[in-house]
């Protein structure tokens, strides 16, 4: 199964960036993982919050392939503790060719892109901004690989 996490627009953040990147190499040692970065739009300060959700929702379909199993990481998604996350993605690596996670921009999801996805997934009921969301994701991508080979990342 090849894993994809597809962001809008370029994490900024330098200790996120390194953060991401360590955490992304280490998946690469249990699956084949990628990151897509769609790049930020121009010119939003004339978008309302809907016409930029829309916009970047058609990017982001343009990613999606139609077999794909989309996994939106949404405020209001399933929330899962990591050992769940981990027996969760065990059974997608059965049954998916490309799991696609996608991390929205600042105000969300398009209802385009709600309706093409598969599931929801919430990493916390606290909020985070996009930028520290795709660390903590990576990181816990990362714990359920390990969880799921029984290495000792992960303490009970």
């Amino acid at each position: 199964m090849k894993t994809i996490l597809i962001l809008v627009g370029k994490t900024v953040n330098k200790h996120f960036v390194a953060g991401i990147d360590d955490y992304a190499g280490r998946i690469t040692h249990y699956m084949p993982f990628d990151i897509v970065t769609i790049p930020e739009l121009r010119q939003t300060k004339s978008l309302s919050e809907e016409q930029q959700k829309a916009a970047e929702g058609e990017l982001i379909l343009k990613q999606i392939q139609p077999s794909d199993t989309v996994v939106l990481l949404d405020e209001h998604g399933k929330e899962l503790r990591s050992i769940e996350l981990a027996r969760w993605l065990e059974q997608k690596q059965q049954t998916a060719r490309r799991l696609v996670f996608v991390i929205g921009g600042p105000y969300g999801f398009s209802p385009e892109v709600y309706a093409r996805a598969n599931e929801t997934l919430s990493l916390s009921r606290l909020t985070f901004s996009h930028q520290m969301v795709r660390l903590v994701f990576t990181e816990q991508l990362y714990r359920a690989c390990t969880i799921i080979k029984g290495e000792p990342y992960h303490h009970e």
